[in-house]
């Protein structure tokens, strides 16, 4: 391990020993309907809504079966919410009818579902089955590029794939979340909070 891995993986396993997905959920599938929502807003936002939409329709059947109107207006704070209602019930049809109820442990799967890319289906896979697929947001987008991992011009694939030469695989999923509370509470896109930072000399920032 190189000297960059050593001091970027102990500054972060300092900072925060316990990071984990902040998206409130009880069942696998609010799991993938709440990350699906998270796109381009903020987990905050989303377990409002989702508070309120999976206590009016607490299972998948009755999800399933809910009326689009009512789903938009239940989550209409946040951007997007007419495509997002369209995918939330999508979801929820498509693992009622055709997936038995379960959320599959198969990406090629979970990529068929509305609404549900790479990020989704990565981190559905990570927090559900413990599987080291990463989720690439913009915090990690960014902390590639900071901490020069990446390159500005790489795809997101590329990245992913740089990603996990840089983390042993092992503490992926760990790392992964470690990476979003830094960027979302520390290494901000504006203004990031440089002073007493231990891998500033990492930074390109």
């Amino acid at each position: 391990m190189t000297n960059k891995q050593t001091s970027v993986f102990s500054y972060l396993d300092k900072l925060y020993p316990d990071a984990h997905c902040e998206l409130n959920y009880s069942k696998d599938y609010e799991l993938v309907i709440a990350v699906m929502l998270s796109a381009q807003t903020t987990d905050k936002a989303v377990n409002k809504v989702t508070a309120v939409l999976f206590s009016k329709y607490d299972s998948l059947e009755k999800l399933a079966n809910a009326k689009l109107e009512d789903v938009e207006k239940i989550i209409s704070s946040i951007g997007m919410y007419k495509v997002k209602a369209n995918n939330v019930l999508g979801i929820a049809d498509g693992i009622y009818h055709k997936l038995n109820g379960k959320v599959p442990n198969d990406k090629e799967t979970l990529l068929s579902l509305p609404g549900v890319g790479n990020k989704t289906a990565n981190c559905v896979l990570a927090e559900l089955y413990n599987e080291p697929f990463l989720a690439l947001d913009t915090h990690m987008q960014r902390f590639a590029k900071r901490l020069d991992i990446a390159k500005a011009s790489d795809s997101l694939e590329k990245m992913e794939e740089k990603y996990l030469k840089f983390i042993p695989r092992e503490r992926a999923i760990k790392t992964n979340h470690q990476i979003i509370w830094f960027g979302r509470y520390k290494c901000k896109a504006i203004s990031p909070n440089c002073e007493g930072c231990e891998i500033c000399d990492f930074c390109k920032k």
